[in-house]
C-alpha cells in the first residue's frame, strides 16, 4: 500500500513539474535560461515557477528560452 502511495505521489510531482517552469542560473560564460519544468537539459526541480513567473522571466533582458524545450511556445503570442 505504501509503494502505491509513493508511486502516485511521484506521478503527481512529475505532472506538477511538467506544468511549471524553472530558471537555470547564469554562468560566467552564458546567460540564464528559462526551461519547462520537465526539461532534461536542466534536471534541477528546485524553485519551480508558475506560467506567470515564466512570462515575466522571458521579458527580462538577461534570460533566454532554452532551445531544446522551447518554453516560450504558448507563453508569448
Amino acid at each position: 500500500m505504501l509503494e502505491i502511495h509513493a508511486q502516485e505521489q511521484a506521478r503527481r510531482e512529475r505532472a506538477r513539474a511538467e506544468m511549471a517552469f524553472k530558471i537555470q542560473p547564469q554562468r560566467s560564460s552564458s546567460t540564464a535560461l528559462l526551461h519547462r519544468g520537465g526539461c532534461s537539459t536542466y534536471p534541477d526541480q528546485v524553485g519551480l515557477i508558475s506560467r506567470e513567473g515564466a512570462m515575466v522571466a522571458l521579458a527580462e533582458p538577461g534570460i533566454e528560452p532554452c532551445e531544446v524545450c522551447r518554453p516560450q511556445t504558448g507563453l508569448l503570442g
